[in-house]
């Protein structure tokens, strides 16, 4: 098929559909190919035929944190080498792939820039389309790709590095946001608390690690907006309140190995504490019976522990990604744009002037 022959005829999801999905919005490079049978979009499963992934972790590791130049610069060299090998996990050929679908944000804009001109580069290479995904919308559908995938409509907690915000979703493209942070998200929460300890980056991961060998009551820190019906976060109080805590036991000399992991694990609980509260007072103020969580925080053992026991005791059914989809990766990008297509929330395109959104408010879309 030429690329005159794809701008002539109007496109039509095929059956069964087959979406490439590319991510690169910060520090994961993530390759994927899914296919998506006939049908409604979330009522049919989703087939993941393959997918690679590469972190930036110990890249960023010696500067604690993500150095943009580089992240793009990654992406670069990663993107090509993923793409190869996840076609031949797949057994498939470029020519087998009927869209292509990228993140065109939110997220570091370099980075967005990268995936977005290699999506578009095969589009017009291959004569397929292509389709920009929102970054959040491929965390809140990954479940779909679980053994256990969720139907609509159900309340969402999306808990990744940046963002945690409450959700209610009626079907794809149908979000109704019901709170957000009012500053720091969770994941933030997790990775400056860690830093402030002396863990190393990516710092939630660490924390949590540490937080398994300390005493979750041991320190009394705040639990923010967690009174009354408020269903915003707020996270940059409880991140002073670890400093501050921290401070008076080095100045009292007492700040060793087991009061580090004691604040730890009491910095986790609060955390842990205020996403299940506020996760079961959306659960009720929307009468909905079914939970889904995503992002990166999502695959925090604590917090599905005390989900899985809150949601049990009001019977409310709760999904999570597969815990290796928890992260940044392309399945989700592959899935959402797939989920979109199928529902007819979105048309893709054979015009290659591409662009990205490194703002981009989800309930937008």
């Amino acid at each position: 098929m030429s690329l005159g022959d794809a701008r002539a005829v109007p496109w039509q999801a095929a059956a069964p559909l087959r979406v490439l999905g590319i991510e690169s919005s910060c520090d994961e490079t993530g390759i994927a190919l899914v296919e998506l049978p006939d049908g409604v979009a979330g009522t049919q499963p989703a087939a993941l035929l393959a997918h690679a992934l590469h972190s930036q972790i110990d890249m960023h590791q010696a500067y604690g944190g993500v150095v943009p130049e580089l992240a793009s610069r990654d992406h670069i060299r990663r993107i090509v080498p993923l793409l190869r090998q996840t076609l031949a996990e797949a057994g498939q050929a470029l020519d087998a792939v009927d869209v292509i679908a990228y993140t065109r944000g939110p997220g570091l804009a370099g980075a967005l820039l990268v995936g977005a001109g290699m999506a578009c580069a095969l589009g017009l290479a291959l004569g397929r389309p292509v389709l920009g995904v929102h970054h959040l919308e491929g965390h809140l559908l990954s479940p779909f790709l679980s053994a256990d995938p969720p139907q609509f409509p159900f309340v969402a907690l999306l808990v990744s590095g940046g963002h945690t915000q409450l959700m209610r979703v009626d079907g794809v493209g149908a979000y109704t946001l019901m709170g957000e942070t009012i500053d720091d998200a969770a994941g933030e929460a997790f990775d400056k608390s860690a830093k402030m300890l002396g863990l190393g980056y990516p710092g939630g991961p660490a924390l949590a690690a540490l937080a398994t060998q300390g005493d979750p009551k041991a320190f009394a820190l705040p639990r923010p907006l967690l009174r009354g019906t408020e269903l915003d976060f707020s996270f940059a109080g409880l991140k002073t309140a670890v400093w501050t805590q921290q401070k008076k036991l080095e100045a009292a000399g007492t700040f060793d190995a087991t009061r580090q992991a004691d604040l730890a694990a009491s910095t986790q609980a609060a955390i842990v504490d205020v996403l299940v509260a506020k996760s079961m007072l959306a659960l009720k103020a929307t009468g909905l019976d079914r939970l889904v969580v995503a992002g990166g925080v999502g695959a925090n053992r604590e917090l599905r522990r005390q989900l899985d026991a809150q949601c049990q005791r009001r019977r409310v059914r709760v999904h999570y990604p597969e815990l290796h989809l928890c992260t940044d990766n392309g399945a989700m990008i592959a899935l959402a744009g797939a989920m979109r297509l199928r529902s007819g929330r979105s048309q893709p395109t054979t015009d290659f002037h591409f662009d990205v959104l490194p703002r981009w408010d989800l309930a937008s879309v």
